[in-house]
C-alpha cells in the first residue's frame, strides 16, 4: 500500500467496483473500500466487503449505520416535515452526511488525505459528498472517477466485462438506483425521457396501489416530533420506519414522479418510492397542526422549506442548518400524541388526532351547547383587524373621486 491511499465511497455497484482499479491505473494509488449500510437492503455487508476486495482493494471496511441514520438524520428530517420542491423527502440528500462520517473517520485511521465517490459531474451527489466531507475534514481533497478521470458509464460496462469483476450491472439494467431505509430513488434509461411513464418494473418497496389488499388502519404515537410506537409497540426509530415500509408498501404509498431542480442548474427526471417516509411526514405534520401555535406553525413552515433546501444541496453540516435546527428543536417540544390513520390504494389519510399537549379546546370550537367561545368578542376584533385596509379603501376612493372632479 501506498502511505497515502485514497478511500473510497463503495456501494457495490458498477460505478464503484470499476473505480477501484481505474482509480489504481489512473493515479497509481491503492483504493481503500468503504461500504456504509444505511439500510439499503440487498446483499449483506460480507459480501459486499468481499467484492471490493475482488475489484482489487487493498482494504474494505464495513459500517452498519442503520440505526445511526435513522435516528439522527430521517428522525431530523422528520421533524423538519423535509420535502424538496414540497414532494421528496431527500432519500439520497439524507444519506450523504452518515456515509462521509464514516468515510472520513476510515481515512483519518488510515493517515489518507483524499476520499473518492462514485458521483458524475452533473449530479448533486458530488455536491454533497465533497462539501460534507470538506466540512468535517478542511484538510482532506475529494476525487470522482466519474468526473475527473472520465469514468462513463459505457465505460466502465466494458471495463467491468473485460476485467471479468463480479457485478451484476450491464448494458440490459440501465437504471441508476440509490436506496435506503427511508427511500429509494431511480434514474436514467428510458427515464430521461419525462413523456415516459415508469413500467412496473422500476418499483420494488411499493405493490401497485392499483389493486390494492383491504384498508390497513395505524396509530402512530409520537413524543418531542419523534415516532417511538406503531398500534401501541414501542419500537425504535429504524424499527418504526421498517414496519411502515412494510405497510405502506403493501398499499402502494409513496410513489413519487418528479422532474426536479439540481443543485447544478439543470433539471432531472427521478422516480421515488418512500412509503414509510410519506407515511411519517403526513403523521407529523398533522400533528403540529394540533400542537402548534399559529404563528409558530406559520414561520416554520419557511424553516422547514429552508431546511429541505439546503440539505439538498448538500449543507448538513453547514452554521445555518444548526441553527435551524436549533429552532426545529424548540417547536417539537410539545409535538405530542397520537395520529390514527388509514393505509389504502396509494394514500395514507389521517383519520384521528389526540394529544394532551395539543392546542384545540372542544369547548371553544364546538357549535353545539357548552361553547365557551365569547362571540360577542368576535365584531370589535373585525373592526380593529379590517381597519387598516378600510382606512386604504377610503383613501382610494376619495382620490378617485378628486380625479373625477
Amino acid at each position: 500500500m501506498t502511505t497515502d491511499p485514497v478511500v473510497l465511497a463503495y456501494s457495490g455497484g458498477l460505478d464503484t467496483s470499476v473505480a477501484i482499479g481505474w482509480i489504481k491505473e489512473r493515479t497509481g494509488r491503492d483504493v481503500i473500500a468503504v461500504a456504509v449500510d444505511v439500510g439499503q437492503g440487498g446483499e449483506d455487508l460480507e459480501v459486499i466487503r468481499r467484492r471490493a476486495l475482488a475489484c482489487g482493494a487493498v482494504d474494505a471496511v464495513v459500517a452498519d449505520a442503520r440505526d445511526e441514520f435513522a435516528t439522527e438524520y430521517c428522525m431530523r428530517a422528520l421533524q423538519a416535515n423535509a420535502r424538496y420542491q414540497g414532494v421528496y423527502p431527500l432519500v439520497s440528500a439524507l444519506s450523504r452526511p452518515v456515509i462521509t462520517k464514516h468515510l472520513v473517520q476510515v481515512a483519518r485511521d488510515a493517515g489518507a488525505h483524499t476520499v473518492a465517490h462514485g458521483c458524475t459531474g452533473k449530479g448533486n451527489d458530488q455536491v454533497r459528498f465533497e462539501v460534507s466531507i470538506t466540512s468535517q475534514a478542511p484538510d482532506m481533497t475529494c476525487l470522482s472517477p466519474v468526473r475527473d478521470l472520465a469514468l462513463t458509464r459505457d465505460v466502465a460496462i466494458d471495463y467491468a466485462e473485460k476485467h471479468e469483476l463480479p457485478i451484476e450491472t450491464t448494458k440490459h439494467n440501465p437504471f441508476s438506483i440509490d436506496q435506503n431505509v427511508w427511500g429509494r430513488a431511480v434514474e436514467t434509461g428510458y427515464l430521461e425521457d419525462i413523456w415516459n411513464a415508469p413500467t412496473k418494473d422500476v418499483y420494488t418497496y411499493t405493490d401497485d396501489p392499483t389493486y390494492p389488499p383491504l384498508p390497513d388502519e395505524v396509530t402512530i404515537r409520537f413524543e418531542a416530533g419523534i415516532p417511538v410506537a406503531v398500534d401501541g409497540v414501542e419500537l425504535s426509530p429504524l424499527g418504526v420506519i421498517e414496519e411502515l415500509n412494510r405497510r405502506a408498501g403493501a398499499q402502494g404509498i409513496g410513489r413519487i414522479d418528479l422532474v426536479e431542480d439540481r443543485l447544478v442548474g439543470i433539471k432531472s427526471r427521478e422516480i421515488y418510492e418512500c412509503p414509510g417516509a410519506v407515511t411519517l411526514l403526513e403523521a407529523h405534520a398533522e400533528l403540529e397542526r394540533v400542537t402548534l401555535e399559529r404563528e409558530q406553525a406559520r414561520f416554520k413552515r419557511q424553516v422547514d422549506t429552508r431546511w429541505s433546501e439546503i440539505i439538498y444541496d448538500g449543507q448538513w453540516y453547514s452554521p445555518l442548518k444548526a441553527s435551524l435546527d436549533a429552532f426545529i428543536d424548540d417547536t417539537q417540544r410539545h409535538v405530542n400524541g397520537e395520529i390514527r390513520m388509514i393505509l389504502h390504494g396509494g394514500r395514507a389519510v389521517v383519520t384521528g388526532r389526540r394529544s394532551d399537549t395539543g392546542l384545540y379546546d372542544f369547548s371553544l370550537a364546538t357549535y353545539d351547547s357548552g361553547d365557551t367561545f365569547d362571540q360577542s368578542s368576535a365584531r370589535g376584533f373585525i373592526d380593529i383587524y379590517g381597519l387598516p385596509v378600510k382606512l386604504a379603501a377610503a383613501r382610494e376612493a376619495r382620490l378617485a373621486q378628486a380625479d373625477a372632479s
